[in-house]
């Protein structure tokens, strides 16, 4: 399933990089160390996983399809001063050596992957033994300033508020993944290390939540002008309700490890 984000790249860079502080360390105390690692970044986007894991010392590989989000990862590395490989391809045909990565991780990427062509060429530049990391996250639908968005979206766009890409097709979930994916990892030899999922918050005001708002999937099919209008109806539905200050909008983390066997 394609979602071309690079029709949103600078918005996706400037409005799409949360992660949670203590992700890294989190993931150490669960035995999951970095350091002078291999690692492939499947659907690195515009680099935000892809530099902190860098950054605590691994050896990194960003995959992704979209040159545009390419592009804007080099720009933020060059700014950030570290010098990282990215591969314009696909997750599921990466032309990446054969076992030859420590770990190999997915951030808010693995449900636009076909899943059966994905873990087949994970499995193929995976070493063995080696790690599966896959993450998701995103803004939690009991807050308000999220429910009233949502509501003015439905009106604006009926029919194509719903979960993306492969998480459409799944009706129950486990710790937001779908089922299926668990038995898809499983037939694959990938076994289940740990599950685990943390809340944090992300600061927004009303003007970089709408443009946050203007990167979700649900958004692309239309074009940019119509994005911008729609938004611009919103924003000030929003300040009348909430005002005109930073909204703390509340945000969940979903990890799963996993293990080559």
């Amino acid at each position: 399933m394609k979602v071309d984000f690079g029709k949103v790249a600078k918005g996706f860079a400037l409005y799409r990089n949360d992660l949670t502080e203590n992700l890294i360390e989190n993931l150490q105390v669960r035995g999951l160390t970095f350091r002078e690692r291999s690692v492939a970044d499947l659907g690195s986007g515009t680099g935000v996983l892809t530099r902190m894991l860098e950054e605590h010392g691994a050896e990194v590989t960003g995959v992704e399809p979209s040159a545009e989000l390419i592009r804007e990862a080099k720009m933020i590395d060059q700014e950030s001063g570290v010098e990282i490989d990215y591969v314009n391809r696909y997750a599921e045909d990466t032309d990446l050596p054969g076992q030859s990565f420590d770990v190999v991780t997915a951030l808010r990427a693995w449900h636009w992957f076909d899943g059966e062509a994905v873990l087949r060429e994970v499995k193929r530049i995976l070493k063995p033994d080696g790690d599966l990391l896959i993450m998701d996250s995103g803004f939690v639908s009991a807050d308000p300033v999220v429910q009233e968005t949502m509501a003015l979206l439905k009106k604006e766009i009926p029919g194509r508020i719903k979960p993306a890409g492969r998480k459409a097709g799944s009706g129950q979930s486990i710790n937001s993944f779908p089922v299926e994916w668990f038995a898809e990892w499983q037939s694959h030899g990938l076994e289940l290390k740990e599950l685990y999922n943390e809340d944090y918050t992300v600061a927004f005001t009303p003007e970089t939540w709408c443009e946050r708002i203007k990167t979700l999937s649900w958004m692309l099919h239309l074009e940019e002008g119509e994005r911008n209008n729609i938004m611009d109806g919103i924003k000030p539905h929003l300040i009348r309700l909430f005002g005109d200050r930073t909204y703390e909008i509340e945000h969940k983390f979903h990890v799963v490890m996993l293990k080559n066997v």
